[in-house]
């Protein structure tokens, strides 16, 4: 496992499931559960990763590594389950509430998926789960790869005959783990020069350096502004989901109007949210914000296959306080506009990379005591994963709607995940049950955003008529 991977393997806990998901809706007839296992089967053999299992080694002297499962049965990780027919989206939603609650178990090969049918109209869905150590956003989408088609018709191979690997012993994980603390780094150290190689000229670090160093007074303020510090507090083992939806058509219509990017448009409709969360609970307060991590894929074009993790992030605040839609959509563009400029996105993922430095020993101690620690610097997370402009089936069926799970964890009780699919957004809201009950009304106020939005941007262009 890389450093980022063993992280998110050594900060899980029975509260704290650290898998991420998704729920696929597709119009009927819904296949047999037989079609389904059998589909799972002919394409395993594409991602290795989906027969092997987490081995953590003895006083973690090393990172945990990856071995094939001996007992691996593709029945006990595709399921089958129904909700009450018509079921309606409450029905599915707590359905998978209840699902992506439950922790993966870390003796298998840490993967699940859901074939539920008895939706209203005759439609049927997969709930899937896999675990944050396996994939990032980018690459989870790839594994999409594994049900969905681009063509409605397609021609399943056969599966291919799998013998497990034998596992190496304790001994050898041991010795190879020692070894690994003592080479990574000095592999790391020794890869300087190559990257100093790379680096086109000294004047292309001096304005790297003069980015980053700028950018300090701008971050420094956007961390001292108060925060909705209400909004953080301990984690449950239970969960409530929700989602919200928008256009690709009414997103590019309030770009027209306002400027900025679909990702700006995105999180001001989020900050209204956001705020109407916490008008509802006579917390608000004026220049009050919510600060949100936005992870930003580091992924390269030729790394789409990989299945691990390849993301940096930045931080946003999400301006709450502030009654002016405008005004809310300039701040954030604002501040992207400054992340961008200043590479604070590179200069997080070097900062990730220095973990590569640390003993592994260390590393899964530093991971779960800062998870731990009540921080209240950041109340949510917010992570858009672009999905394909063209119509996706499975076995024939087309797919209609998807919606994603982002894992809360240490005191952060909201999360957001946002996926594109066709020309449409929808966002899945994820909250601690006992500490948000009121997440719907994160979820209707994020509606409400693009409406109030739309309808601005219809007025400006009337009047420019």
């Amino acid at each position: 496992m890389s450093s980022l991977d063993a992280s998110f393997y050594f900060i899980e806990d029975e509260n704290v499931p650290m898998h991420v998901g998704s729920v696929l809706v597709f119009d009927g007839p819904a296949p047999s559960y037989g079609d389904v296992i059998r589909l799972f089967l002919a394409r395993m053999d594409q991602v290795p990763r989906y027969r092997q299992k987490v081995k953590a080694l003895p006083f973690h002297v090393g990172r945990p590594v990856w071995v094939d499962d001996d007992h691996f049965n593709i029945l006990y990780h595709v399921r089958h389950t129904a909700v009450p027919s018509p079921g309606g989206e409450d029905q599915l939603r707590n359905l998978a509430g209840r699902i992506f609650a439950q922790k993966l178990d870390d003796s298998k090969p840490m993967w699940e998926a859901w074939l539920v049918e008895g939706l209203e109209g005759g439609r049927w869905a997969i709930i899937s789960k896999v675990h944050h150590c396996m994939i990032d956003g980018v690459s989870g989408s790839d594994m999409l790869q594994l049900i969905l088609d681009f063509r409605q018709e397609s021609v399943l191979p056969e599966p291919k005959e799998w013998k497990p690997q034998p596992q190496p012993s304790t001994l050898d994980l041991v010795v190879d783990g020692v070894r690994d603390a003592i080479v990574t780094p000095v592999q790391h150290l020794s890869a300087l020069p190559a990257v100093a190689r790379n680096v086109r000229s000294f004047s292309e670090i001096v304005d790297f350096g003069k980015s980053v160093l700028g950018s300090l007074p701008a971050t420094a303020r956007r961390l001292a502004t108060r925060a909705a510090t209400s909004l953080n507090g301990p984690i449950g083992p239970h969960r409530r989901w929700v989602w919200a939806r928008a256009n690709l058509a009414e997103i590019k219509q309030i770009r027209t109007a306002a400027g900025g990017t679909v990702n700006d448009v995105i999180l001001a409709a989020i900050t209204r949210g956001f705020r109407d969360l916490l008008e509802k609970r006579g917390e608000l307060t004026e220049g009050m914000v919510v600060r949100t991590m936005v992870p930003v894929s580091m992924r390269k074009a030729d790394q789409h296959n990989e299945l691990n993790n390849r993301v940096s992030a930045v931080l946003v605040n999400l301006p709450v306080g502030e009654a002016d839609p405008v005004k809310r959509l300039a701040s954030i563009r604002a501040q992207m506009d400054d992340l961008k400029s200043s590479r604070q996105a590179a200069g997080a993922d070097v900062l990730t990379n220095l973990s590569n430095f640390a003993a592994p020993t260390l590393m899964a101690l530093g991971s779960r005591t800062a998870m731990r620690f009540p921080q209240q610097i950041l109340q949510t997370v917010t992570t858009n994963v672009p999905g394909p402009r063209i119509p996706l089936y499975m076995l024939g069926r087309p797919l209609v709607e998807m919606f994603p799970y982002v894992p809360v964890a240490s005191t952060i009780r909201i999360t957001v995940g946002i996926f594109s699919y066709l020309d449409r957004f929808t966002f899945g809201i994820n909250a601690d049950f006992d500490g948000v009950p009121d997440v719907q009304l994160l979820a209707d106020g994020i509606r409400a955003g693009f409406d109030e939005m739309v309808a601005l941007a219809a007025e400006a262009a009337e009047r420019t008529v």
